[in-house]
C-alpha cells in the first residue's frame, strides 16, 4: 500500500501550524512518495471525531496511515489508533482535554482561520466520549514530550504512556522547541 500521513493539529490550530508544515516540507523534499494530509479540524469534538473517522476509514483500505498527533491532535490520534490500530507519534499530546478545556468555555476565534465559535460544557462530555482508558497496543505509540509544556501537565502523558517508546526532554515548550530534529525518524517509526 502506498504511505500517508495524516498530522492531525491541536485545538485552535491549523495546517499551516508550524509543527504540521515541518513535516510536509520534510516529506516534499525527502519522501515525496508519502501523501501528506492536513485537515483543517472542525472546532467541535463530535464534528470533529465524525469528519477524522470519515477521512481514515475512506483512506485506510488504499494507503498505509502513520499519524502525528499534536497537543488536542495526540488524545484524537489515540482514540485513531484505538479503532484502527493505526501507528501515532504523539507530540506534547493533551492527556485529559475535558478537564483542560474547561478553562476555555466560551467564546473562541481561531487565530489561524478567523473561525468564531462557542465552547461550552456539553464540548467536554463530547471530548470525554472519546477517552481511551487503557493503552492495548503500546508498541504502536512514540511519545514526544517537552517538560517545559507551559499549557499541559508533561507528567499525564508520561504517565498514560508509560509502557510506550517515549522521548522527554527537559524545557522547551508546548511547541516542541527544536521539532525539525524529528521528522526522518517520525516517518521511519510510522513505517511509511
Amino acid at each position: 500500500m502506498k504511505p500517508l500521513l495524516l498530522y492531525i493539529h491541536g485545538f485552535n490550530s491549523s495546517p499551516k501550524s508550524m509543527k504540521a508544515t515541518m513535516m510536509a516540507d520534510y516529506c516534499h523534499r525527502h519522501r515525496p512518495d508519502i501523501r501528506v494530509e492536513i485537515p483543517q479540524m472542525p472546532c467541535y469534538p463530535v464534528q470533529a471525531a465524525e469528519f477524522i473517522d470519515n477521512l481514515v476509514d475512506s483512506l485506510r483500505h488504499e494507503y498505509q496511515v502513520g499519524l502525528v498527533g499534536s497537543s488536542l491532535g495526540g488524545y484524537i490520534s489515540t482514540w485513531l489508533n484505538h479503532r484502527y490500530q493505526l501507528p501515532a507519534v504523539l507530540v506534547n499530546p493533551a492527556v485529559k482535554p475535558y478537564e483542560l478545556l474547561v478553562d476555555y468555555l466560551g467564546e473562541q476565534e481561531n487565530p489561524y482561520t478567523g473561525e468564531r465559535y462557542l465552547l461550552e460544557e456539553k464540548h467536554m462530555d463530547e471530548l470525554r466520549l472519546m477517552d481511551v482508558p487503557e493503552i492495548k497496543n503500546p508498541a504502536s505509540f512514540w511519545l514526544l514530550q517537552q517538560e517545559g509544556d507551559e499549557i499541559l501537565d508533561y507528567r499525564q502523558a508520561v504517565e498514560k504512556y508509560a509502557a510506550c517508546r517515549q522521548t522527554v526532554e527537559p524545557d522547551g515548550d508546548h511547541s516542541f522547541v527544536g521539532f525539525e530534529r524529528f521528522p526522518a525518524e517520525i516517518i521511519n517509526f510510522l513505517g511509511l
